[in-house]
Order: C-alpha cells, then structure tokens, then sequence
C-alpha cells in the first residue's frame, strides 16, 4: 500500500505552503506506474519560522485566528493576526505586526520597532495562552526586541515562548548583516551596531542574559534576542514548525516524500524546509524522496545525493516567467513525475505495499 506526503514550504510570490502541498498532492493522486497508485497521500504545508509559519501551521493543524490592533513597525497602527492551534498553543508571526511588508513607502530603519509583535504576544498570553510559538522573519526593525521587550512589560508572565528562527545571525552582527535590507545606509548599519552594543549591555545588566553569546539572537533585527533575554527559547524554526505541524507522524509509513520552494539555493539545505525535510525523511526510513522547486541552483544539485529527484519547474516551459504566471499547474505536473519516478522503483521491489 504505498503512501506519499507533500510536504513544501511556500513558493514565495506565487504559492503559499497550503496551497503547494494541495498542487502536489493533486499530482501524486494522479500518478501511477505500472498499475500501481499511491493508497494515500498526505498534505502537511510547513515553513522555517520565517513568513509563512502562521499559515502553513493553520493549514497543517487547524485553528482559529484573532486579529487585534497593534503598533505598526513605523508606529501606525495595524490589524495583525496571531493564530491558536487546537492544542492551545498560540501562533505570533513577526512579520504580521512588523514585517517590512507594512512599510508602505521607505523604511525608516532607525525608527522601525518591534512593539507591535510584543503587542500580539501580549494579547495571545490575555486571552489565555500558556504557550506561544513567535516565528521571526520579513522584520522591518534591528531595534534589538526593545520594543517587544517593552510592550511586555520586560516579562513572559509565565508563558512559555519558542522563538522559531529562520537565521543564525548573531545578536550583535544583525545589523550588518540585515540592516540594509531594511533601508540602513551605511552610516546607519553603524549606529545600529552601537545601539545593539548598547542595549546588549543592558540586557545583561538587567536580566543576567549576554544575548551576545547565544545561537539565532540576530534574528528579526535582533528581536529573538530580546525575547530570550527575558526568558523564551531560541531554536531552529524549522524544527519547531515541523514538531508543531506533526512532521514525524506524517512521515510515518511513507514510501515518497515530496517537498519544495520556489528557489532552491545553498540556503535551502542549511535549516530551511527542503533541506530538512529530506534529512527527516532519510532518518524516518522513507524509501524515495524528490524535490520540486521553481528554479534550482546547480550547485545545490550536484550536492544532493544521487538518489534524490529534484525537478525545476523553470526547466518544464519555455520562457521563465512561466514558471511563475503557471507554478500552480506545473507543480502538480512535476508531482505527477516524481510519483511516477517513485511507482516504478516500487514496483521494481522497493519499499512498498
């Protein structure tokens, strides 16, 4: 009885996380080989704590969504949703309350905060939350997590939060290394730098944390390290998404996993979704793994062991851009191949019912 799961991040500007898995289960469903077909295929969107978290999680689990008002990275007030799974936990995206996104015009780095985010974690811990999950990324500010630390009173209250981080930028380097993402000139990333010495000192002082010396405390402009500061844990985003949506039982039993994004790249196997998921699925047993992705970087190719398929939707058209303007029609064409691909071993005497 063979089993396949979908597994894909978002193919960002084109396909959410859901909406991937759906297109490639629609394709594995449609696969068959020999007179064989998959017995069941099994959707699970998933993200690596960046944009997308809040949603790939409501997809995979289900839940409800509330949607307060809080303050906008440059002050503004905003309308961001936080999300509640069914177990209770609490689901705060950064990038909801301070996403660069929101900027409407041009950034004000200097200004740009994270209040917003400790707002929403805020109203998630009122309305009854014990746990809460904050997936960083798409940030607008390097204010350090002042503004969240502020909003929240330089206290979790009791909650236990888990900081899903996509990135393991030190506290301290954050704003070299994202300040002109975010509109920072040169003299700017400078200054940022220096508040961050600053206010590092102050968190040590204050709370006994060097957020200097942790793993992933850079993230969203430094705002995993304010959160840590008082008291949340820092871990990789992927793994914490992955254990929330249920990643090791939807890998139970199946004999091809398929995941994706829109670009594959060298980041892609360090911490992000397609990377990880085909080390959780070789380490769960599973007998075949692909990845369909829109574009694939050659060198990522050449690393990937020969045994995984790994499909470009770019190279299935003509002109590039159609890879984009069809990503939904394409990804599940592309699934039909992998099914196919998969189908074939197993009848071939692979793993497989």
């Amino acid at each position: 009885m063979p089993v396949a799961l979908a597994c894909p991040d978002k193919f960002r500007g084109t396909l959410s996380a859901a909406a991937a898995a759906e297109a490639l289960a629609r394709g594995l469903e449609a696969a068959a080989a020999g007179g064989r077909r998959f017995d069941e295929v099994r959707r699970l969107p998933l993200a690596d704590g960046g944009e997308g978290t809040l949603d790939a999680l409501l997809a995979a689990r289900g839940g409800s969504v509330r949607s307060p008002l809080v303050t906008g990275p440059l002050g503004d007030p905003v309308d961001a949703e936080w999300g509640v799974l069914p177990d209770g936990t609490a689901v705060v995206e950064s990038a909801r309350a301070s996403g660069l996104a929101l900027v409407g015009g041009v950034n004000d780095p200097l200004v740009a905060t994270s209040r917003g985010t400790g707002e929403l974690m805020m109203a998630a811990a009122r309305a009854g939350a014990r746990r809460i999950i904050v997936a960083v990324g798409g940030s607008a500010m390097t204010d350090g997590g002042l503004g969240a630390v502020d909003a929240l009173g330089w206290s979790l209250a009791g909650v236990e939060v888990t900081v899903a981080c996509d990135v393991v930028t030190p506290f301290l380097e954050a704003a070299e290394v994202f300040g002109p993402q975010k509109g920072a000139t040169a003299a700017q990333v400078s200054l940022l730098r220096r508040r961050l010495e600053r206010l590092a000192e102050v968190y040590r002082d204050r709370t006994g944390v060097d957020v200097s010396r942790l793993r992933y405390a850079g993230a969203a402009g430094g705002l995993a390290g304010g959160l840590a500061a008082i008291g949340a844990r820092l871990e990789a985003g992927f793994e914490v998404v992955a254990q929330a949506a249920g990643l090791e039982a939807a890998l139970a039993g199946a004999d091809l996993v398929v995941t994706g994004e829109g670009r594959l790249d060298p980041s892609s196997l360090d911490g992000k979704v397609p990377g990880s998921v085909l080390e959780w699925a070789e380490a769960e047993g599973v007998a075949h793994r692909a990845v369909v992705a829109g574009q694939v970087d050659g060198q990522v190719r050449a690393q990937l062991p020969d045994d995984v398929l790994v499909l470009a939707l770019v190279e299935r058209v003509w002109q590039e851009g159609e890879a984009w303007s069809r990503a939904e029609t394409l990804v599940e064409e592309a699934a039909v191949e992998a099914g196919r691909w998969a189908l074939d071993l197993l009848g071939g005497g692979g793993k497989g019912g």
